[in-house]
């Protein structure tokens, strides 16, 4: 069964890839040119909802199944900010490290040496089923400086809860046992085998 992503984020393809091995993952811009989609709600479910809808509709499938994903981290100290504009802190049409050291700097102007903060993954599916939305998240503290070269995004100034390390210093396993999307994920493989079983007993 074939999974479309929402997205062309080449991080996020990898971890749902690596997530969601039982099922074929394509990312829609495999199928299709890449369109702008105007992600205007004011949750991280309704901004996953909007992608997954867009997709949906574009594709013109009614076997499809449809998964989007919405995510960023909120920082205490920062009264929840960058939280739904993560992937456009530092301005539209950025690289995730012009959001990473955005956020550094924002920290360093509170002065501060760190800040809990957690990390939020919504997923939307979206089938001929109906529409379905999970939750994961991730707590921990965000301090003003980049230390490994892992992961993506935030991950170099973000230290999960029970470690000393960034997620930019762990290895990729320890980072998906942690991980909110990878806790969001878990959840959405249930509800897209809930899918597949409902359409091998029709």
């Amino acid at each position: 069964m074939r999974l479309v992503l929402a997205t062309s984020n080449r991080g996020k393809v990898r971890e749902i890839k690596a997530m969601c091995r039982d099922f074929e993952v394509v990312p829609y811009s495999e199928l299709m040119d890449e369109f702008e989609i105007i992600e205007d709600a004011d949750t991280f479910k309704g901004n996953a909802l909007i992608k997954a809808r867009a997709v949906y509709v574009a594709l013109e499938d009614d076997e499809a199944i449809v998964l989007a994903d919405d995510s960023g981290i909120s920082v205490d100290v920062l009264d929840g900010a960058p939280g739904i504009y993560s992937a456009r802190y530092a301005g539209k049409d950025v690289t995730d490290k012009d959001n990473l050291y955005a956020l550094v700097e924002a920290l360093k102007a509170e002065g501060v040496h760190e800040s809990e903060a957690h990390y939020t993954a919504a997923i939307a599916i979206i089938s001929k089923e109906g529409e379905q939305t999970v939750h994961g998240w991730m707590y921990g503290k965000v301090i003003p400086m980049t230390r490994g070269e892992k992961g993506f995004g935030y991950d170099p100034m973000f230290i999960p809860e029970g470690f000393e390390q960034t997620l930019g210093e762990l290895d990729a396993d320890v980072k998906s046992a942690l991980s909110h999307r990878s806790k969001a994920l878990s959840l959405a493989n249930l509800l897209v085998a809930n899918i597949k079983k409902q359409r091998g007993h029709r």
